[in-house]
């Protein structure tokens, strides 16, 4: 697939470079679920994605219960970052910045976790505050925004949260790219308690059929409680105005909609689901039930069990807004994290007094975490 010029569109992997054009750029995403590796060089003010990985983790299986990242999370977790590790080491990467989101910041041993990760990956972690989460997904699909829409509700539904942001789509295009990368137009936003890992967990008691309304009204009540909501409400029902849904469970929902015998990504990102077509997904995937699921090309056995949580959420998020399409993104946070590095603001470097020729700490080619942002 030919580069795009649009700032953050994804091409398909190359394998090998073709020529030194630059250094290269590695984020890394760990969440409740999923430890995501990006790799990628740049481009104009794009970029090429030289390698990618995925690797489920579950790293928030059982927090909801012990507040307590699990001895068995931290190893699966390790073992992820073990292999995202060896690939930044084969590809020479020059620039490497490594987030940690929801399960890091709910648990009460996630700083030691962090600390644990470096001493045996040699990766340095920033636990990141939930706005900058949701900056970094809105940065990472803002060119999916359309060209008609005022605002756009973009959806982020991780493993352990859900990050609404609410963006003004004509300031995000007067401001320009560069605009966007100093200050996301983010009009209002949220982080709610309500992730695939955590809200499955939550209702584990009940069977498939009996557990999902109940999802689904914890969802809307968790949704409503959100004081910008009837604000959002009323700019999301003017004409043009489209929500943007970042998660595995959105691309999946597009991949079993379109029918595709396997995941194929420039089919799903930047594809459309309307209302309707949503609907009769989630209906199919609830009637085929857990083995079913895991039979669809797009889904498998690994997300089969944590489908129709994200599914309760999609369905809460629709009837809590009016706008009458979603577009599908491929994309997010880590795709805004490489933007945020290759061309975001730096901030000045200033010598500490004393520090002059000390070598930098064990792992810091892999941490580094020049220009971001936390709220805490």
């Amino acid at each position: 697939m030919a580069d795009k010029k649009a700032p953050g569109v994804r091409p398909r992997r190359t394998p090998q470079r073709n020529g030194k054009t630059g250094p290269l750029f590695a984020a890394v995403d760990l969440g409740t679920n999923n430890c995501r590796l990006l790799v990628a060089e740049p481009r104009g003010k794009t970029f090429r994605v030289v390698d990618s990985h995925s690797q489920i983790a579950r790293l928030g299986e059982g927090l909801h219960e012990t507040g307590r990242l699990s001895d068995a999370a931290i190893d699966r977790a390790i073992d992820a970052l073990q292999n995202i590790r060896k690939k930044i080491k084969q590809h020479g990467v020059g620039r490497v910045r490594c987030i940690a989101t929801e399960a890091c910041r709910k648990a009460d041993n996630g700083a030691e976790f962090i600390r644990r990760v470096h001493a045996e990956t040699g990766l340095t972690f920033k636990i990141i505050g939930s706005k900058e989460e949701a900056r970094l997904a809105t940065i990472g699909c803002h060119d999916l925004i359309e060209p008609d829409a005022a605002s756009v509700l973009v959806v982020d539904i991780g493993g352990g949260s859900t990050e609404l942001s609410w963006v003004n789509a004509d300031m995000a295009r007067a401001n320009g790219f560069r605009g966007l990368l100093e200050q996301a137009p983010i009009l209002s936003w949220t982080s709610l308690p309500l992730g695939v890992v955590t809200l499955s967990e939550a209702f584990s008691h009940f069977d498939e059929g009996e557990g999902y309304p109940h999802m689904l009204d914890h969802a809307r009540k968790v949704l409503n409680a959100w004081t910008g909501i009837e604000q959002v409400r009323e700019a999301m029902g003017a004409t043009g105005a489209h929500m943007i849904g970042t998660s595995g469970t959105v691309t999946c929902l597009a991949g079993v909609h379109l029918k595709l015998d396997r995941y194929r990504r420039d089919r799903v990102d930047g594809s459309w689901l309307s209302r309707e077509e949503s609907a009769a997904t989630i209906q199919l995937l609830r009637d085929l039930g857990l083995d079913g699921r895991a039979t669809l090309p797009t889904i498998g056995e690994e997300r089969a069990g944590l489908m129709l949580s994200g599914c309760a959420i999609v369905e809460a998020v629709w009837e809590a807004f009016p706008a009458g399409r979603l577009r599908v993104a491929d994309r997010g946070l880590r795709e805004g994290l490489l933007l945020s590095m290759m061309y975001g603001p730096k901030k000045s470097k200033t010598r500490r007094r004393g520090r002059r020729g000390r070598k930098p700490a064990a792992g810091s080619a892999t941490g580094d975490h020049e220009g971001d942002h936390n709220d805490g």
